[in-house]
């Protein structure tokens, strides 16, 4: 991929998408060329912890709100060390940012970490076509990387599909480290990072929880090893049919009736681990408004969002799995998806979403009092 930061926003630009539709705009952050998924995410703000989320790794993101970039970039809300996704679209990008953190525009941070993005196009349009043609690869080219649109469409039929590809990997730490309690510690959590965003630690920190987040590839003793008090599998990008390795993980911390949390990724793996299924969203949720009802309260909750694949399981009913009785504990209001699940004979349950919910709502951080919760019963 060949990519130039100069002149990014007077290059021509064209989005090219698998089943031959485009879009002409103008470059919009780093010239070049980048392929990936085409996805919508209908947040109105939060552009900086989405595009820093490692769950959108190899997505294209395309925003469905027409003005971005208004509040520039900070150093304070990045969710990760990088930008993870593989190219970005919107309509009109603010001229000039105007807020008292901002220390430098979207446009220019982009290009410093070398993303290739367009703007000035109908994002309306596109989002409709996802919704009605669903999520599917795409390519952006910018400046010399404009050819003739067959050129350009063949080569997005060559980039890999989200279906199939297994990528926790390529966003998780290579090295432990650990996230410190905030006040008296009280617990020690064991976190699988599958593509962890930063703030999720830290919410377990405000509850007195020590953190000890582990490479993806961690082993079953190695979770052991820090001795936790509960487990974690965090979020993360691609297809959960591949994730054999944390499935066998976290099999054996249910074997072993450890208090235990997943949320989005995390939520995948559970259901695989109790014999469910997964599939393919058509275009998936993304962003920070899905309305979510918790069925154990009744509640209604307005969740952050980031993912394309989800649980196959009955929503009417108890299920006998291997590890005891399993049933849907959040489902989304908009189309029945399943977004949560719950063991009723030990502690263990996950969702679908975002209870960090940064940038977003926080309805749902009553999430990691429930963890909290399970880790005191289970030491009772």
């Amino acid at each position: 991929m060949t990519i130039s930061t100069r002149g990014a926003g007077k290059a021509p630009a064209v989005l090219v998408l698998e089943d031959g539709r485009s879009f002409r705009g103008r470059a919009y952050g780093a010239v070049g060329e980048t392929f990936g998924e085409a996805v919508f995410s209908t947040g109105m703000t939060g552009y900086q912890e989405t595009l820093t989320d490692p769950s959108y790794h190899r997505q294209v993101v395309v925003m469905t709100a027409p003005h971005v970039g208004n509040t520039g970039v900070n150093d304070e809300d990045p969710e990760s060390k990088r930008i993870w996704v593989s190219g970005y679209v919107v309509r009109d990008p603010a001229r000039v940012p105007s807020n008292w953190r901002s220390r430098r525009s979207l446009d220019e941070e982009l290009a410093s970490q070398g993303v290739v993005g367009i703007s000035g196009i109908d994002t309306r349009a596109l989002t409709r076509h996802l919704r009605e043609r669903g999520a599917m690869r795409v390519g952006i080219f910018s400046g010399n990387a404009v050819q003739d649109e067959g050129v350009l469409l063949a080569k997005v039929r060559q980039a890999p599909e989200m279906s199939g590809a297994d990528l926790a990997a390529e966003v998780a730490t290579k090295e432990a480290y650990v996230v410190p309690a905030v006040g008296t510690k009280k617990f020690t959590v064991a976190a699988i990072d599958l593509g962890i965003k930063g703030m999720t630690p830290h919410r377990m920190a405000e509850r007195g929880i020590e953190v000890h987040v582990l490479p993806a590839t961690a082993t079953l003793d190695e979770v052991y090893a820090v001795k936790p008090d509960g487990v974690f599998f965090s979020n993360g990008p691609g297809d959960p049919s591949t994730a054999d390795h944390p499935v066998s993980v976290m099999r054996g911390v249910l074997e072993r009736k450890t208090p235990l949390f997943g949320i989005c990724f995390g939520n995948q793996i559970l259901g695989r681990s109790l014999g469910f299924g997964t599939y393919k969203l058509k275009y998936g949720h993304r962003g920070i408004n899905q309305p979510v009802q918790d069925r154990t309260t009744g509640k209604v909750e307005v969740t952050a969002h980031n993912h394309g694949f989800a649980v196959d399981a009955p929503l009417d009913k108890v299920s006998d799995t291997e590890f005891g009785r399993a049933e849907v504990s959040h489902v989304c209001l908009n189309d029945q998806v399943v977004e949560g699940l719950q063991l009723l004979d030990q502690p263990a349950f996950s969702v679908q979403y975002h209870p960090e919910a940064a940038a977003g709502p926080h309805d749902a951080a009553y999430l990691f009092d429930r963890f909290v919760t399970l880790m005191e019963g289970q030491r009772a």
